[in-house]
């Protein structure tokens, strides 16, 4: 095998921890020996070994000099474990190959320099652009410190989600609501706005099960609702299989807000816009102070032109039916005010188009999103 093929072998295991290692990076370590994978590892879930403990432990004495092909430069400060750097040079591995260096400015390369200054040789750089995709949310949130925010649509050919009577089941196939099902799973929160709540009383749970893992991880789910007009009967609010934010204003009277908090709500206040809504940016802000590191915006045309309208979201994941709508009244997937000019849209980046049976799922990424992974010089 190639040491492409030996990294490939780490991001995918790398990969099936993904949602569940939150707030920590998703890593995937692979030891070769004579040509032989004799070690491999991944990082199940934050407080647990790291991704190079965990291959190291099965390689066992043949770790000595043998290559080390991790996703992401290992450790190199004490937290709840050992620095994985010193642990590699205790090992006395023969050469550590990193995808890339740690995203965080204050830690990028002090791994990288502990193995060197014991005498082993580091390569960085194999892979990179796919690593850093595997933890675009953790860059983001080490760089900016702000949540990842994806916002998913589901929407007709002409992208709208409903028709002008309201009908909106179902306009994408079983395959694709199963997608977005495992996208629930890698995200910590899931948004939604009041009206979607009030419309569908949806439940927000992430329903499938990943092979790997014992249960879904569940994101927490987050609903704005400006006016406090969320009933006590919602499932999100009945239904413990996970946590609940809602997020309100002051014009949510305070009785409601002691009875949602009552009930097991997570409530928070955010500040109002000269115009009456809930200042996003902020709404965001709290909820990164709440311990949210990423967002899956999927909720009503109005939440989506929300986002789009500040420039909030970093990738969409458009989900396109096979069908068209049509009509001058029906619901856009984006609605809010949108752009006076087409120089103001955010500018997409296409990242792949997914065949879904008699559907499409297009991912994108907002080319101005803050927090993007650059190549460093090392």
């Amino acid at each position: 095998m190639e040491p492409i093929e030996y990294m490939q072998e780490a991001l995918s295991l790398a990969r099936l921890a993904l949602g569940y290692t939150s707030p920590n990076p998703a890593v995937g370590c692979v030891i070769v020996k004579d040509g032989k994978i004799v070690g491999r590892g991944y990082h199940h879930k934050a407080g647990t070994p790291h991704a190079e403990v965990w291959a190291l432990r099965e390689a066992g004495d043949q770790a000595e000099g043998a290559t080390v092909y991790v996703t992401l430069e290992p450790c190199a400060h004490y937290g709840r474990t050992p620095p994985c750097a010193r642990t590699l040079v205790e090992r006395k591995v023969g050469k550590v190959v990193m995808a890339m260096l740690d995203p965080n400015p204050l830690v990028a390369g002090k791994g990288a320099a502990i193995l060197r200054q014991a005498g082993i040789p580091v390569e960085v750089g194999l892979l990179s652009r796919e690593a850093a995709q595997l933890n675009e949310v953790f860059i983001k949130n080490m760089m900016v410190e702000k949540p990842f925010i994806a916002s998913k649509l589901a929407q007709s050919l002409d992208g709208r989600i409903a028709s002008r009577t309201g009908k909106s089941q179902w306009i994408t196939n079983e395959e694709a609501r199963r997608e977005g099902h495992y996208l629930r799973s890698i995200y910590d929160g899931i948004l939604v706005g009041i009206n979607t709540i009030l419309a569908d009383n949806p439940l927000l749970t992430c329903r499938i099960q990943r092979k790997e893992q014992e249960a879904p991880h569940q994101p927490v789910r987050i609903v704005l609702d400006t006016h406090g007009r969320i009933p006590e009967t919602a499932l999100v609010i009945t239904d413990k299989t996970t946590d609940t934010i809602v997020v309100t204003t002051t014009l949510c009277h305070t009785d409601k807000m002691r009875r949602l908090k009552e009930l097991g709500v997570r409530v928070i206040l955010a500040p109002l816009t000269g115009e009456g809504h809930i200042d996003l940016v902020q709404a965001v802000n709290l909820l990164w102070k709440e311990g949210i590191r990423s967002i899956l915006v999927e909720g009503g045309s109005t939440v989506q032109g929300s986002f789009f309208d500040y420039k909030l979201v970093d990738k969409i994941y458009a989900f396109v039916g096979n069908k068209v709508i049509g009509g001058s009244q029906s619901l856009p997937s984006v609605g809010g005010k949108g752009v006076d000019d087409l120089a103001e849209c955010m500018p997409l980046s296409y990242d792949s188009v997914k065949m879904l049976d008699t559907n499409i799922l297009i991912t994108a990424y907002n080319t101005e999103r803050e927090g993007a992974y650059v190549h460093w010089h090392h």
